[in-house]
C-alpha cells in the first residue's frame, strides 16, 4: 500500500450537513413526541433528552473516531462480519432477545437494548468491499462476483430468518449489489445481473408476502397497502392518518407544534411516520427542505466515494450512501403510501439510539476516507493503491 502522508482534506460540509439535519430532527422530535410523552412518563421532553443526548455523543464520537487510518476496518471487517452474525443468533436463541412490539428484533442487556440488524449494515459495508480489494484486478469475471454476493446474502438471509426483517434484509441486500456493480469493470453485464437479481428478489418477496407462517403478516400489508379503508385495523388506519396529516399541511403547513394527527391519530408518530407530522406542521416547503439536505448529504458522500485515495475506501462509502439514499426513499414512499409498510425509519430525524449510533458509526468512516483525499494526484490507480493492507 502506498504511504498516505499527512491529510490533505475534511470534509466539513459533511459533518455541516449531518448536525443540520440532527437538529432539525430533535426540533421535529420534540414538536411530534411531547404529548405522548407528557401523557405517558410525565415528561413531556422525555423523548427529545434521550435522543439529543445520544445525537451529542454520537458526533462527538464520530468526528473522533474519523480521525484513525479507516484502513484498520480492513483487518478487522472479518471479525465484524463474524460478530453481526453472533448478534443475530443471540437474538434468536439466547434469553437476552427481546421481543417489542410483536417483533424479536432486540437484544437487552439491562437498560441498554439494539437492533444487531443495524450492525449487520456496518458489518456487510466494511466486509464486502475487503472481499473485492483482495480479489485484486481479478475481480473481472461474472464468478468473480460469486464470494462478495454470497457474503452479503448470508448476512440478508441471516437478518431476515433470525429476526423476520425483510425491510433490512432488502436494504443489506441492495448495500451488497452497489458496492459489487461499482467494483465491477463490465457494466453491461452487470446491469443485466442486477435486472435478474431484481426480477428474482421481486419473485421471492412477493412469495414471501403471500405464502403463510412467517409471511402471512406481509400479505395482510399488501392488501392493507392497496386497501387501507378495509383493512384499517391491519394498520391502514395508520396510513390513513399519515396520508390525512400531508394532505391537512397544505403549502406552508399548520405551524410549528401545530400538529393534530401527533396527538394520538397516528401512532408512535415520532419513529417511522415523522416525515407525516413534518409535512403537516411544515407543509410540502418543509418536505422538500428535509429531500433537499439528504440529497445534499447524498452529494457529499458521492464526492468522498469520487475522490476516494483507494478502491477500499470508494467502496465502503458507495455502500454507506446506497444505504442512506434506500432508507430515506423507502421511508417516504412509506408515508406516502407508495409502498407497504416496512418499519424503516428516516435517518437522523426518527426517534432511536441504535439507529443513530450505527449512522453515526458510518458518518465516521465516511470522515475517515474524507481526510485522505489527495486533490494534487490527477491520477489514480484505484487497484494499485491498496492491493492488501498487510
Amino acid at each position: 500500500m502506498k504511504k498516505q502522508g499527512n491529510a490533505d482534506y475534511y470534509d466539513l460540509n459533511l459533518i455541516a450537513v449531518i448536525i443540520l439535519l440532527m437538529g432539525f430532527g430533535l426540533v421535529m422530535l420534540y414538536s411530534t413526541s411531547a404529548y405522548r410523552a407528557g401523557i405517558r412518563y410525565n415528561n413531556d421532553m422525555y423523548f427529545f433528552t434521550r435522543q439529543a443526548r445520544l445525537a451529542v455523543i454520537a458526533i462527538g464520537l464520530a468526528i473522533g473516531v474519523s480521525i484513525v487510518d479507516y484502513h484498520r476496518l480492513y483487518r478487522l471487517s472479518g471479525l465484524i462480519y463474524a460478530g453481526s452474525i453472533l448478534l443475530l443468533l443471540m437474538v434468536r436463541f439466547t434469553p437476552l432477545g427481546r421481543t417489542i412490539n410483536g417483533a424479536r428484533r432486540w437484544i437487552a442487556i439491562g437498560p441498554i437494548s439494539f437492533q444487531p440488524a443495524e450492525v449487520s449494515k456496518i458489518a456487510v459495508i466494511v466486509f464486502v468491499p475487503m472481499m473485492i480489494v483482495k480479489a485484486g484486478k481479478k475481480f473481472r469475471g461474472m464468478n468473480a462476483i460469486l464470494p462478495p454476493l454470497a457474503a452479503g446474502g448470508i448476512q440478508s438471509l441471516a437478518v431476515y430468518v433470525l429476526t423476520s426483517n425483510l425491510s433490512t434484509a432488502v436494504i443489506i441486500a441492495l448495500i451488497t449489489c452497489s458496492i459489487i456493480f461499482v467494483a465491477h469493470p463490465d457494466t453491461k453485464k452487470m446491469l443485466l445481473a442486477a435486472f435478474g437479481m431484481v426480477l428474482f428478489a421481486a419473485a421471492v418477496v412477493a412469495y414471501i408476502a403471500v405464502s403463510g407462517g412467517n409471511g402471512g403478516f406481509r400479505s395482510k400489508r399488501i392488501l392493507t397497502w392497496l386497501h387501507p379503508e378495509e383493512y384499517s385495523a391491519e394498520g391502514g388506519y395508520q396510513i390513513m392518518q399519515a396520508l390525512y396529516a400531508l394532505g391537512s399541511g397544505g403549502f406552508f403547513g399548520k405551524g410549528l407544534g401545530n400538529s393534530t394527527q401527533k396527538l394520538g391519530a397516528v401512532p408512535e408518530a415520532e419513529n417511522d411516520m415523522i416525515f407525516s407530522i413534518i409535512c403537516e406542521e411544515l407543509g410540502i416547503f418543509g418536505g422538500v427542505i428535509v429531500v433537499m439536505l439528504f440529497l445534499y448529504l447524498l452529494y457529499r458522500l458521492f464526492f468522498i466515494a469520487q475522490n476516494a485515495p483507494d478502491l477500499y475506501g470508494a467502496l465502503m462509502v458507495t455502500g454507506i450512501f446506497t444505504h442512506i439514499a434506500a432508507q430515506v426513499i423507502l421511508n417516504i414512499c412509506v408515508v406516502t403510501n407508495m409502498i407497504p409498510t416496512t418499519g424503516i425509519t428516516l435517518p437522523f430525524v426518527s426517534y432511536g439510539g441504535t439507529s443513530i449510533l450505527l449512522l453515526m458509526a458510518e458518518m465516521s468512516i465516511a470522515l475517515s476516507v474524507s481526510k485522505r483525499i489527495r486533490f494534487r494526484n490527477t491520477e489514480r490507480d484505484l487497484w494499485g493503491e491498496i492491493a492488501d493492507p498487510e
